[in-house]
């Protein structure tokens, strides 16, 4: 009986190693960031950039873009995120053309097509302003998650915007990949972009 139970669970084990073995799947990304893959919202926009062409996510297929969203007269935070891309992009190398930078305003009243051509390109000459009217900035922003609110100050034109500070990152596909939260340093970015561009 021993030696019938033997030789069955030999065959068994006989059999397992005459199975193709399975193909090897694909390589798990270890991302430093937020992983958001597979997120049901911040799937697209509708704005203008900073040279009066109409945009939306697909014109940048084949790149990895990064949007924030932020405003020209921000004292911290946006441009600190600007000059933090800056050098994510210096970083990058060559790799840089492969990815696409979008600062997207959530002041359309102040943040005129003029105003966004001169501050976000000095970051970077191939940083995209985007802005949209008051219904489309409100739009992009409830897609995104995005919380923004003015903050009155002592004239009516020195107000200032609370808003969320990070930015998303798409791969080349355009799905939403990163949750990227302020202040965290050039290092983690380039990583995850490096990634994400292999």
């Amino acid at each position: 009986m021993k030696k019938l139970f033997s030789l069955c669970a030999l065959a068994v084990l006989l059999a397992a190693c005459d199975k193709p073995a399975s193909a090897p799947s694909a390589k798990a990304l270890a991302f430093q960031n937020t992983d958001l893959s597979g997120l049901g919202y911040a799937r697209d926009f509708a704005l203008t950039d900073h040279n009066g062409k109409p945009r939306t996510l697909a014109d940048f297929k084949g790149k990895v873009v990064v949007l924030f969203f932020g405003f020209t007269q921000c004292p911290d935070v946006c441009p600190t995120t600007m000059a933090e891309m800056a050098a994510v992009m210096k970083e990058l190398g060559p790799k840089a053309d492969q990815v696409q930078v979008l600062f997207v305003t959530i002041d359309p009243a102040r943040d005129t097509q003029a105003l966004l051509a001169q501050y976000v390109p000095a970051f970077d000459p191939r940083f995209l302003g985007l802005y949209g009217d008051l219904d489309a900035t409100a739009k992009v922003a409830k897609e995104f998650k995005v919380f923004y609110a003015r903050v009155d100050g002592k004239t009516p034109g020195s107000y200032s915007m609370d808003h969320t500070a990070a930015s998303y990152v798409f791969d080349r596909n355009g799905k939403v990949r990163l949750f990227v939260r302020h202040g965290n340093g050039a290092g983690p970015i380039v990583h995850d972009i490096k990634q994400l561009l292999d």
